[in-house]
């Protein structure tokens, strides 16, 4: 039976269930990676599973999100990484060596195998074909441990690709343009699957801009044919044994087909304060704009960063503009460095920051207060960039440059000839800032900071749940509003009693001291609830708090996985308009909730402040509900590999 691309890779490492959209299945990982901003946790749960080594073909600890290091803490962090990642058989890349997603495409992504990466970005690699999924640490622990990776198996929708790029318009513009048209919930339970004879127009790096920002559309994964392009691009970083050609057979069906003319695109802008608030940038024409930021795992690639030196050489940025650039990788980098790519950048008044994640994490460069900000990244939430009240555009390298040099909106068609991106035939490879694990059996120290707070089991589930609606939400609540990141909050990743700290601080302030006062109780929400970044923390610290169950309209994936996997029952609202009579300090209890969690999807919540029966439902597999009523799916998995 002929099949897609995507069937074809989950169908090779399915280890549980049938690959019928909706049911639950287990996938066998072969790869897996994580960031510092993730990881820390990750690793702590790693070993609170007792096992000796990583049982996975590949797993890399990367360090790009928090690389200030103005005290210990985020210093003792980078150390613990890199002596766990010695103990246990784990590639370490240092600080600096750039961004995971980049770094992982240029030197270990691989045609038709499956990563976990505890970063919502990780199906950047499906830019080489392979299933690249984005998940909470300890669901990437369980994988290095040996355990499969299970979730509700994905419809897959074929984007069908025809014709070829104008001039001016690049891969941010495909994937803005697919935002545009299906919105952030677009790809929700979805596989994005690029196919058609477009495909052959977009090399490995424009590819990988889509399929990175596939995690706005909130689909599981996207994923390009392995091709010619691949084998190229793959000869080039010195890795021609790790190509395998792989595409969906001629005949194969899609769930859903989408059709995308590329010729007929033009340059485009998200708006603030969502990816899919997308205008084309003629409609913005000169408005002022007072900083520009190009980088982020979206945008940094050899591709992106020549680009820009090409656009801005031998001219100069507007007065008001403040311009940085962060290149992806020290490959880039380096090869900017050696090509005078650098120079140009440098000389026409940009600021070049390292090879990391940096604004794009709200790690420095906050706009100015009420600024206007254009940046190549993936999200521009509301304060996400440091700036409550900053107005964060997302937009191409070529638009941004124009905007650079404008100090206003600006049609990158006025600049004049396109320039072409020679791509070199061999790469600089310089792996000295991926460190190698010893053999096994070596001794390794793990070395750990004060800040560094050993973890917490939770106890198993209660049979009744009861307290107060701690907060009520509106719809596309983020991970950032949940477990807000930057300079002031990323260095407690690894202390969550500290971290818990800052739980909705930028909603309600006093959210976390009345959780802890309240001793837990229940958050209310709208639909597409946890959309965003992967970080576990929403669901971790949340847990810490006391929070015992969600109630919303529906949620994002890999927020209601980590909700499970620390012990907090996702609940949904079997009626909808049940939203409006659920307010904030109202007191709920679920009665006998083990047995009505086990007994089938309808769950009963009783709200003793007006009297209502509310009815719920969950969408809970049988292994998650003995997940949840475990406390969490450390207390099930140790239970598991103890049995």
């Amino acid at each position: 039976m002929a099949q897609n691309l995507a069937q074809k890779i989950l169908s090779s490492h399915l280890v549980a269930g049938e690959l019928e959209p909706g049911t639950e299945i287990g996938v066998r990982i072969d790869q897996t990676l994580t960031q510092d901003a993730t990881g820390t946790m990750a690793y702590l749960q790693f070993e609170a599973l007792g096992v000796d080594r990583v049982k996975t073909e590949l797993s890399v600890s990367y360090v790009d999100h928090n690389m200030l290091q103005s005290d210990f803490r985020n210093a003792d962090d980078h150390r613990f990484l890199q002596s766990v990642a010695a103990k246990y058989g784990i590639y370490f890349s240092r600080p600096g060596n750039g961004v995971c997603h980049q770094v992982h495409l240029e030197r270990f992504a691989r045609p038709g195998k499956t990563l976990l990466g505890s970063d919502s970005h990780t199906p950047t690699a499906g830019g080489l074909g392979m299933i690249a999924m984005g998940a909470g640490g300890l669901d990437v622990a369980v994988a290095m441990a040996g355990g499969a990776f299970y979730l509700p198996c994905p419809r897959i929708v074929g984007v069908k690709l025809t014709g070829s790029l104008p001039d001016w318009v690049s891969a941010k513009d495909v994937i803005l343009a697919l935002l545009r048209r299906l919105t952030v919930k677009g790809g929700v339970g979805k596989i994005m699957e690029y196919f058609g004879p477009g495909v052959k127009a977009l090399d490995i790096p424009s590819r990988a801009t889509i399929t990175n920002m596939g995690a706005e559309l909130g689909a599981t994964t996207s994923i390009f044919p392995a091709d010619s392009v691949s084998s190229r691009f793959l000869e080039a970083q010195e890795r021609p044994q790790d190509f395998v050609g792989i595409a969906a057979d001629p005949e194969a069906a899609y769930d859903e087909v989408i059709e995308l003319d590329l010729g007929s695109l033009e340059p485009l802008v998200a708006q603030p304060h969502m990816p899919d608030k997308v205008v084309p940038v003629t409609e913005l024409k000169g408005q002022k704009i007072d900083q520009v930021c190009v980088g982020s795992c979206t945008n940094s690639s050899f591709r992106d960063m020549h680009m820009l030196a090409a656009l801005l050489k031998g001219k100069h940025i507007a007065d008001n503009v403040n311009l940085t650039v962060s290149p992806g990788s020290k490959q880039v980098l380096a090869m900017m460095a050696e090509d005078g790519s650098l120079y140009d950048i440098v000389t026409a008044g940009a600021r070049v920051l390292e090879a990391a994640c940096g604004p794009c994490i709200g790690m420095g460069q906050a706009p100015p207060s009420g600024a206007v900000s254009v940046r190549t990244f993936n999200r521009n939430f509301e304060g996400r960039s440091g700036t409550r009240d900053a107005q964060v555009y997302l937009a191409s390298p070529e638009v941004a440059a124009a905007c650079a040099l404008a100090g206003e909106f600006s049609d990158p068609r006025s600049l004049g000839d396109y320039p072409v991106i020679e791509y070199p035939d061999r790469y600089l490879v310089d792996d000295s800032g991926i460190i190698k694990p010893p053999p096994p059996g070596t001794e390794v120290e793990i070395l750990r900071g004060p800040n560094i707070v050993p973890l917490q089991l939770k106890e198993p589930l209660q049979e009744d749940v009861r307290g107060k609606v701690l907060l009520k939400v509106g719809d596309d609540i983020t991970t950032d509003h949940i477990m807000p990141a930057g300079t002031r909050v990323l260095p407690y990743r690894s202390n969550i009693p500290k971290i818990s700290e800052f739980v909705y601080e930028g909603v309600d302030a006093e959210f976390a001291s009345r959780a802890q006062a309240e001793g837990g109780g229940f958050i209310v929400g709208g639909e597409n609830y946890g959309q965003g970044s992967s970080r576990e923390h929403a669901g971790l610290a949340p847990s810490f708090l006391g929070i015992k169950a969600k109630i919303v309209k529906s949620y994002a994936r890999i927020h209601r996985a980590n909700l499970i996997n620390f012990g907090i029952i996702p609940l949904m609202l079997a009626d909808p308009r049940d939203y409006e009579t659920l307010e904030q300090g109202n007191e709920l209890v679920i009665p006998d909730v083990r047995n009505q969690l086990k007994s089938g999807e309808k769950v009963l919540v009783k709200d003793l402040t007006n009297g209502n029966n509310i009815e719920c439902k969950h969408d809970l597999s049988d292994r998650e509900v003995e997940i949840v009523l475990a406390g969490g799916k450390l207390n099930f998995a140790r239970q598991e590999m103890a049995g």
